[in-house]
C-alpha cells in the first residue's frame, strides 16, 4: 500500500497558542483513517492545515510525493484532495444544482459524470436540485456538502464531523455513503466524534490530545483499548 498523505511534525501557531505540536501521521491510498480527540484537540486545525487553509511553522505535508507547504488551497484542490469542512458551510441561497456544480468550478467541460456518481450515491439530491440549499434538512445538507466535495474527482476527501447534530438514521446513511465513497477508489480521513462508529468504519485511527499524536493503531486495536474505551466510548476500563 503506497502512502497518499504524509504530515511531518507539523506544527501550527494561532498567535502565541500552539495548537499543533509536531503532529505526524499518513495515511494510504485506498484507506480509511479517523482522527480522534476531544473538542479544542487540533483535529479540524489539522485538516485545515492539509487543504491548505492554514500554514504549519514548520514541518511538512506531502500528497503524493509532492510538498503541499507553497501551494495554494485551490490547486490543492486541483490536485486531489476534496474537503468536507465542519458545519457543512453550503451555500443556502444557492439551488442543489448550483452548490453542486461549484464544486466542480475547476473542472472543464461536461459535469454529467461528476452528477450521475452523485446522484446515484444521493438520489434525495437529484429530487431537490432546483431547491435551495438553505430549505434541506440538515442530513440532506450533509449529503450536498459530501457530494460538492465528490464533484471535484479527489482521490482523498477529508470529512470533519459529518453526523455531527444529525438523527441516528442520518448517522446511519452518512457512514454507510463514506464506506461506499472507499469502495469506489476515495481515499478518506475522517474526524469524527462518534468514536464508536468512526473505529468501526476506520482501518486505522489517530487520537489527537492537545496538538499532539498520543496513539496510533489499527482501528480494531483502538477500539478495545480501555484508554480509548474510557476516554472516548463512554466505558469504564475493563
Amino acid at each position: 500500500m503506497s502512502v497518499l498523505l504524509e504530515l511531518s511534525d507539523i506544527e501550527v501557531r494561532y498567535g502565541a497558542i500552539r495548537a499543533l505540536k509536531g503532529v505526524s501521521l499518513e495515511v494510504g491510498e485506498g484507506e480509511i483513517v479517523t482522527l480522534l480527540g476531544a473538542n479544542g484537540a487540533g483535529k479540524t486545525t489539522t485538516l485545515r492545515t492539509i487543504s491548505g487553509l492554514l500554514r504549519p511553522v514548520t514541518g511538512s505535508v506531502r500528497f503524493d510525493g509532492q510538498d503541499l507547504r507553497d501551494v495554494p488551497a485551490h490547486r490543492i484542490v486541483d490536485l486531489g484532495l476534496g474537503h468536507v469542512p465542519e458545519g457543512r458551510r453550503i451555500f443556502p441561497r444557492m439551488s442543489v444544482l448550483e452548490n453542486l456544480r461549484m464544486g466542480a468550478y475547476l473542472r472543464r467541460g461536461d459535469l454529467r459524470g461528476e452528477l450521475d456518481r452523485v446522484y446515484a450515491l444521493f438520489p434525495v439530491l437529484s429530487e431537490r436540485g432546483k431547491q435551495d440549499g438553505g430549505t434541506l434538512s440538515g442530513g440532506e445538507q450533509q449529503m450536498l456538502a459530501i457530494g460538492r466535495a465528490l464533484m471535484s474527482r479527489p482521490r482523498m476527501l477529508l470529512l470533519d464531523e459529518p453526523s455531527m447534530g444529525l438523527a441516528p438514521l442520518f448517522v446511519s446513511k452518512i457512514f454507510e455513503i463514506v464506506r461506499e465513497i472507499r469502495s469506489q477508489g476515495t481515499t478518506v480521513l475522517l474526524v469524527e466524534q462518534n468514536a464508536a462508529q468512526a473505529l468501526r468504519l476506520a482501518d486505522r485511527g489517530y487520537v489527537l490530545e492537545t496538538g499532539q499524536i498520543v496513539m496510533a493503531d489499527a482501528a480494531a486495536a483502538l477500539l478495545r483499548d480501555d484508554r480509548v474505551r474510557a476516554a472516548y466510548l463512554g466505558e469504564g476500563a475493563a
